[in-house]
């Protein structure tokens, strides 16, 4: 008889070690949430001041150009000589193209290449003959790019090969005409 007993008490601290190691892990896996909620706490917080504060150098570059604008705007208005005003502009506009370089920033080259709808939104067509492809005739505004991706497109005239359509739609409104002359 004092085998099932031993069996029992056997039994008896098998389970109370169990619970033992159940309860140590339900502590550990309560510190490890919330240490896991601390780090997500404190990279939120990272995520915004990076967010708050990435522009920072630029705008501190941009301050620079503004800064000398200001001052090309005073000469301007106490010098009576354009050519003093120009100059300032002209070097203001260097140091602003420099800081956009730094950036990644750099203009689509368009006039004379072929249409991308990628980097160009044309706003006017005009059909010239001797073309086989679609051409960047005329740039309206100056499109850019920042690290290989498009950030502002170009806005363009393009130069287009003659059709057929554009010419069966010529002569279809020639139709139209002539028919409301016959009607009158």
């Amino acid at each position: 008889m004092s085998e099932p007993n031993d069996q029992v008490v056997s039994l008896q601290k098998q389970l109370n070690a169990e619970k033992q190691r159940s309860e140590d892990y339900l502590t550990r896996l309560k510190y490890m949430q919330a240490d896991f909620e601390n780090l997500k706490k404190r990279i939120d917080r990272q995520i915004e001041d990076v967010r708050t504060y990435c522009t920072e150098r630029i705008i501190l570059q941009l301050l620079d150009v503004v800064d000398e604008l200001e001052l090309a705007v005073k000469t301007g208005e106490t010098s009576k000589e354009s050519e003093a005003l120009l100059e300032g502009v002209k070097m203001t506009l260097k140091k602003l193209r420099k800081v956009l370089e730094q950036e990644g920033v750099s203009p689509i080259e368009c006039k004379g290449k072929t249409f991308d709808p990628t980097k160009h939104n044309a706003v006017e067509t005009v059909e010239k003959e001797g073309l086989h492809k679609c051409i960047v005739g005329e740039e309206v505004r100056k499109g850019y790019i920042m690290k290989n991706r498009v950030i502002r497109p170009s806005i363009v005239k393009v130069e287009v090969p003659p059709s057929q359509a554009s010419e069966s739609q010529t002569q279809k409104e020639e139709k139209k005409e002539e028919e409301k002359k016959q009607n009158e």
